[in-house]
C-alpha cells in the first residue's frame, strides 16, 4: 500500500475504528537510513496500536531500522515478504524474498535482536506457479523457528514474471484453505488472512476461522468497512459519528495545512468514504478538484459534506 496508508490516511482510519492495528505503507531501508527519517515515521498519537512495515534484505540495515521504529513508539515492526512490484524486486526484496527463507529468518533474528517490541512478517502463499502447500509451509516453518509467531498470509501466489502489481492482486487464484492448514501445523502463531476480503461477511467468517484479517484495498475504497468491523469485535465500543468525523477531519487537515502538507494529500484517503451514499459521486468530485482545494483550503470538506443527499 505504498503512497496509500500515509499517516493522514491512517489517522482517518483509526476515527472509524477505535479498535483496528493499523499498518504502515512499505519504507524501504533506505529510504529510512538515508533519507528524511521524520517524513517517513511521522505519525498522530491517535493512530496506536500502530506497525511499521519495512521493506528490505539486508539483516543490520533492517536492524537499524526496527530499532528506529521502537525508538518513534512503534507497537510492532512488520517485514514485507509480499510485494510483487518491480520496484521492489530490483530491490531484491518484498516478495522475491520468500525463495530465500534463510535469509529471511536471519532478517527476523537481527530485528528481534535489536528490539523489545513484536516482529512479524506479511508474506505471499508461494512464488510465480508453484502452487504446492509445501511452499508455504517450509517458508513459515523457518521464520517460525526465530520465534515469530505473526504471519500476515496473503492468500495468493506472488508471480515476478509477466504480471504487473495490479494483476497480482487479482489473477493468482486465492487459496483460503493453505491459510487454514498452516494454522493446524502452526497453531500457537497468529495467522492472519488477507487477500480477496471485500466484505463484512467474508470477514467475519475468516475471523472465526483463524486470528484476523487485513484489509488494504477495501479499506481503501470503502472505508466504511473498517467500522463495520469494530462494530462486530467489539459492539459496545464508541466509534464517532460521521458528523463527528468530518469535524475531526476537518481539524485534522488545517493542523496538517498549517505545516505545509499539500491539502490533496491530506484528503486522498477520505475520497471513497461515501462509497455507496447518494452523493458519492459529488464528494469524490469536489475533494479531488484541484482549483475547490486551493479556493477553499479544508473548508472544503464542508461543501462535499452538503452535496451529499
Amino acid at each position: 500500500m505504498i503512497d496509500v496508508t500515509d499517516r493522514h490516511c491512517r489517522y482517518f482510519h483509526r476515527l472509524l475504528a477505535p479498535q483496528a492495528r493499523l499498518y504502515s505503507e512499505m519504507v524501504t531501508t533506505g529510504a529510512l537510513l538515508h533519507g528524511d527519517i521524520g517524513r517517513h515515521l511521522d505519525y498522530d498519537a491517535s493512530e496506536h496500536p500502530l506497525a511499521l512495515q519495512l521493506g528490505g534484505s539486508e539483516p543490520a540495515a533492517l536492524a537499524r531500522c526496527a530499532r528506529l521504529a521502537e525508538q518513534w513508539g512503534y507497537d510492532e515492526v512488520n517485514l514485507n515478504c509480499g510485494c510483487p512490484s518491480e520496484r521492489v524486486r530490483r530491490g531484491a526484496f518484498g516478495a522475491c524474498l520468500m525463495a530465500e527463507p534463510e535469509l529471511v529468518a536471519d532478517c527476523i533474528r537481527a530485528m528481534q535482536d535489536a528490539v523489545s517490541i513484536p516482529v512479524t512478517v506479511k508474506h505471499r502463499l508461494g512464488l510465480d506457479y508453484d502452487d504446492s502447500y509445501a511452499f508455504a509451509r517450509d517458508f513459515v516453518g523457518k521464520v517460525y523457528e526465530t520465534g515469530c509467531r505473526v504471519f500476515i498470509v496473503h492468500a495468493r501466489n506472488a508471480v515476478l514474471k509477466g504480471l504487473s502489481p495490479k494483476d497480482n492482486r487479482e489473477k493468482p487464484p486465492l487459496r483460503y484453505e493453505y491459510a487454514l492448514q498452516l494454522k493446524r501445523d502452526f497453531p500457537d502463531a497468529n495467522i492472519v488472512l488477507n487477500g480477496g476480503l471485500a466484505d463484512v461477511a467474508a470477514c467475519a467468517l475468516w475471523m472465526e476461522r483463524l486470528d484476523g484479517v487485513m484489509l488494504g484495498r477495501a479499506a481503501w475504497h470503502q472505508p466504511q468497512i473498517l467500522s463495520d468491523l469494530n462494530r462486530l469485535v467489539a459492539p459496545t465500543q464508541a466509534i464517532p459519528e460521521p458528523p463527528q468525523i468530518l469535524e475531526a477531519l476537518l481539524a485534522y487537515a488545517r493542523a496538517q495545512v498549517a505545516r505545509g502538507v499539500p491539502l490533496h494529500i491530506v484528503l486522498r484517503g477520505v475520497l471513497g468514504w461515501m462509497s455507496g451514499h447518494p452523493g458519492a459521486r459529488q464528494w469524490r468530485r469536489i475533494l479531488s478538484d484541484t482549483a475547490s482545494l486551493r479556493a477553499e483550503g479544508p473548508d472544503v470538506l464542508y461543501r462535499a459534506w452538503a452535496a451529499l443527499t
